[in-house]
């Protein structure tokens, strides 16, 4: 990383610490009801402890490292991040062929624009209930509703890509005798890739707040699921734990989302022949 780019990721750091160092200035206080909101140096004991095995190991019964990620905060974010991973694979697998014909298609966008516009502005939450009579409890109506939230950002962005392709560059094709299917590879798909890979990004966005959701009503373990139990048991530094935990596992995924978008935008961005 050059100094810059350090200079760049510290200034990010500023605001949550003043946020914190405020938060806890407050508690320390009395200003802040600890019940209701608890201060941060009791979230992050909390949160190690949500991070720490439940048992004392025992080399009878597991090895060490299987006893190291026996944690309950390990165990609900592998759990709810197969289900994000699932139910995005699945919704940005229908979406991106099927954006890629409406958007180079005028008969294709004709028939299903319409139903697509109906479709979309229903919230995935609304298909909790037919969710659970379809799928039942479990992973199942999870995932389902992860690849409906995913599904509709990588289609629009897709379409919008595809549809708005410089006409210049599709001119200059068709003079140099470019066939329908040379087009559509070498100069729709590749002009389209900024539009998609910002779908992807909002798409993994909408299947994180979803899985949230369908964890707290559908499945029995899970991020989502232990901020409800925990709300239940009035553990509000639990609660605050699980949703720093998610943020932080937000965070990691669109900086990683970020830097593969900036790898594979570079020859858009002039950076590489």
């Amino acid at each position: 990383m050059t100094q810059a780019t350090w200079r760049e990721s510290a200034v990010g750091f500023v605001v949550p610490v003043v946020i914190v160092a405020l938060w806890q200035a407050g508690a320390m206080l009395g200003v802040i009801n600890p019940q209701v909101l608890p201060s941060p140096w009791a979230v992050l004991l909390k949160w190690i402890e949500y991070a720490l095995p439940l048992t004392a190991f025992d080399p009878a019964t597991s090895s060490r490292l299987a006893w190291m990620f026996s944690g309950e905060l390990l165990i609900d974010t592998m759990g709810s991040m197969y289900r994000v991973v699932v139910g995005f694979v699945i919704g940005a697998g229908l979406a991106l062929p099927l954006g890629l014909a409406m958007g180079s298609s005028r008969t294709m966008y004709a028939w299903l624009n319409p139903l697509m516009q109906v479709l979309r502005p229903i919230p995935p939450i609304a298909y909790i209930p037919l969710a659970i009579l379809w799928f039942g409890l479990g992973n199942a109506p999870a995932v389902f509703l992860i690849a409906i939230g995913a599904f509709f950002p990588v289609l629009m962005n897709t379409i919008a890509g595809v549809r708005q392709v410089d006409s210049i560059y599709i001119r200059a094709a068709r003079n140099l005798g470019a066939s329908q299917s040379t087009m559509f590879l070498r100069v729709m798909l590749p002009a389209a890739v900024p539009y998609i890979l910002s779908g992807v990004r909002i798409g993994i966005g909408t299947a994180f707040i979803v899985v949230i959701v369908s964890e707290m009503i559908a499945v029995n373990n899970g991020l989502g699921f232990r901020i409800l139990e925990a709300r239940e048991y009035f553990w509000s530094d639990k609660i605050v734990a699980g949703m720093i935990s998610i943020g932080l596992l937000g965070l990691g995924i669109d900086i990683a989302m970020n830097k593969l978008n900036n790898h594979l935008l570079r020859w858009h961005r002039g950076l590489e022949t």
